[in-house]
Order: structure tokens, then C-alpha cells, then sequence
């Protein structure tokens, strides 16, 4: 499974993600709900990361969610597979939870897209 392989590329060997596909709407709910913006988004990470003093032995690493209506538009808009298209999404959302953030500067844009190319070429 694709997923299981991230993870393993990017060092988890044991965790618990929660993922969850739906629609615009939904998303658009959650998106506002969570994040005060307007709106569907392909994509939301929720990390749960990071919090240590939670004083659970879980490794929990949060819930992502990738509305199937806007993952479409982008696969016809950049002309890829809905596969590919979700695969990336996946990845997007995974590297948040590992601490990635491309809305910080232009450098931890580009780390984050370096990282998101390289994990995407190990999957092909």
C-alpha cells in the first residue's frame, strides 16, 4: 500500500492516522470550522503531534482530509490520474504532520515541495 510506504520512507514505522475522504461541502465546513477560511480546499491536516504532554503512548500523528471533489478538478486541471493526484495530496498532508509548513516563508516552501517530489518519484 502506497500509504504504508511514506510512512515508512519518512520514518514511522508505527502510528495511527485517521483519514477521511468526502466533498466540498464538508470540507468547506471543517475548513472554516478549524481554520477560519473561506471555502472547500483540496486538503486539511490536523496534527496531533508534538503535544508530549498528552501522556499517551500512541503515536498518533492526526487526521487528514482530501475532498474527492476538489482532488478531481485538480487531476483534470494538471491532467494526471485521480491516483496520482490523491497520492500527492496524501503526501502533502502527511508532511504537515511531520512538521512541514509551506505557509511559513519561501524556504520552508521549497523544502516541502523538495520533499514532496522526492517521495513522489519513490512511488512511481
Amino acid at each position: 500500500m502506497k500509504l504504508t510506504r511514506i510512512l515508512r520512507d519518512l520514518g514511522c514505522r508505527d502510528g495511527e492516522l485517521s483519514l477521511l475522504f468526502t466533498d466540498d461541502k464538508h470540507i468547506a465546513e471543517l475548513n472554516y470550522r478549524f481554520l477560519k477560511r473561506q471555502g472547500p480546499t483540496n486538503v486539511l491536516a490536523f496534527p496531533m503531534r508534538g503535544n508530549d504532554d498528552m501522556g499517551l503512548d500512541i503515536p498518533m500523528l492526526g487526521d487528514i482530509v482530501i475532498s474527492l471533489d476538489a482532488a478531481m478538478r485538480d487531476a483534470k486541471s494538471l491532467g494526471e490520474t485521480l491516483d496520482k493526484t490523491i497520492t500527492r495530496l496524501l503526501v502533502h498532508a502527511l508532511l504537515h504532520l511531520f512538521g512541514y509548513d509551506h505557509e511559513k516563508s519561501e524556504e520552508e516552501a521549497r523544502r516541502m515541495d523538495e520533499e514532496t517530489d522526492r517521495i513522489l518519484t519513490l512511488m512511481d
